[in-house]
């Protein structure tokens, strides 16, 4: 795993002898003497013969430096990890209206396994089984095999790695999957299948069987962070909005019948598995990864949730957590002694809280009292400077705007200095 450089220096980063590192480390440790109750997943029998005292977490940035402790690089089966990135691939497939026609965003208050559909017969979210086949039965495909090609190379572009398949699980699962069979056809029958049933829950028992590491859930969820653009291999692997509309559906469904309890308490976007995976995500922040195999009696990994409840609480990702302090997108204001001209250096990414920090602090500063009306008898000239500045979304591009074609009638004159044209419709 990469540890990045430090800035500067040149010098590389060991991520194996790091801060994050250790702290990762005492956080394991912790849990192993709480050692929170929990059994392996019986029902498939190739889980019910992995070692139960595994355990590992990553942590992976958006800036693509990675941090591990534990069994970080055991191999494990993502299982229903799989779910919100396949469920991505079938939103960037075919998109949000399309997909929300056949499968639903409800948490359902039900197990993983459960037959949960709603009055129209589409299941209740993409997070719960028979959602997932639903969202699997979406991937444009012509079979079975040119389906789960589509979604191992998809997963594959989240985690920045080819993706194997585990042969073994797979068959396993395939043999005895007969309820999931049982909720394709109920699927079907309600017409929100997409794809004969076969051609449907194959693919689903081989997604579910694709080998992980902590490592590559975490540079997954890392990818959900970063607006679906892998924060090392610079792909983007899908749209910024899905990004966000996954994430919506994992912080709402993505514990099963403990969703709620889990926002309560931990605060991220999350996905667990029966392998014993768990995949959280602090939007913009970082993408983490947990593994450890025995189970609690709705699904998710013991271990994992306790880890993940002690992450949160220590190091504060809770997602609705208000930051201490913000970094004001207005760099510097200053005045030309010479010309009275007032320039306004604007940082980074530009959004609807930035463009109205920039307009308020520019209308301030001509007009004295906050008014954004220059009462002087000479023109006040304005220069807006988005040298340092990185990305505008539309609305902020918008009101910047609005702001330039409003400067005649409040008594100044403004220009932009905008290099990259980040303001350009």
């Amino acid at each position: 795993m990469n540890g990045g450089e430090a800035a500067g220096t040149g010098a590389v980063i060991d991520p194996l002898c790091h801060p994050v590192t250790d702290a990762l480390g005492d956080l394991l440790a912790t849990v192993r003497r709480i050692d929170p109750a929990g059994e392996l997943a019986d029902y498939i029998p190739e889980l019910a013969r992995v070692d139960a005292n595994g355990f590992g977490i990553a942590a992976t940035a958006t800036s693509g430096h990675s941090y591990a402790a534990g069994d970080a690089d055991r191999l494990f089966t993502i299982q229903s990890v799989s779910k919100p990135f396949v469920y991505a691939l079938a939103l960037e497939a075919l998109g949000r209206e399309a997909v929300l026609e056949r499968v639903g965003v409800e948490p359902s208050g039900e197990p993983f396994n459960a037959i949960s559909f709603d009055q129209i017969g589409r299941p209740a979210n993409p997070m719960i089984n028979a959602g997932a086949i639903v969202a699997t039965s979406l991937i444009p495909a012509a079979d079975a095999e040119e389906r789960f090609a589509v979604i191992r190379a998809g997963l594959s572009a989240f985690a920045g790695r080819p993706l194997d398949l585990a042969h073994d699980v797979y068959e396993s699962e395939s043999a005895t999957g007969d309820r999931n069979r049982g909720l394709a056809h109920l699927a079907r029958a309600s017409g929100m299948l997409g794809s004969t049933v076969a051609d449907a829950v194959e693919p689903y028992f081989q997604q579910c069987s694709l080998l992980v590491d902590t490592g590559d859930l975490a540079m997954m969820a890392a990818t959900l962070a970063n607006g679906g653009e892998h924060p090392l291999t610079g792909e983007r692997v899908v749209a910024e909005a899905v990004a966000r509309d996954v994430l919506s559906v994992m912080a709402s469904c993505g514990m099963y019948d403990r969703s709620g309890d889990w926002m309560f308490r931990v605060g991220m976007p999350a996905k667990s598995g029966v392998g014993g995976g768990i995949v959280a995500v602090t939007p913009g922040q970082y993408g983490i990864g947990v593994y450890s195999p025995p189970l609690d009696s709705a699904g998710n990994s013991s271990r994992g949730v306790a880890a993940l409840q002690l992450l949160s609480a220590e190091f504060g990702l809770h997602m609705l957590d208000r930051p201490r302090e913000s970094v004001s997108a207005v760099e510097s204001i200053r005045t030309d002694a010479a010309t009275g001209a007032i320039t306004v250096e604007v940082r980074g990414e530009i959004d609807f809280v930035a463009a109205e920090q920039i307009v308020y602090a520019a209308m301030e500063a001509v007009g004295g009292d906050g008014s954004g009306t220059h009462t002087g008898t000479e023109t006040a000239a304005l220069v807006i400077d988005l040298g340092s500045a990185t990305r505008a979304t539309p609305v902020a591009a918008r009101l910047m705007r609005a702001m330039a074609g409003d400067a005649g009638t409040r008594g100044y004159r403004i220009s932009v200095r905008d290099p990259a044209g980040i303001l350009v419709p």
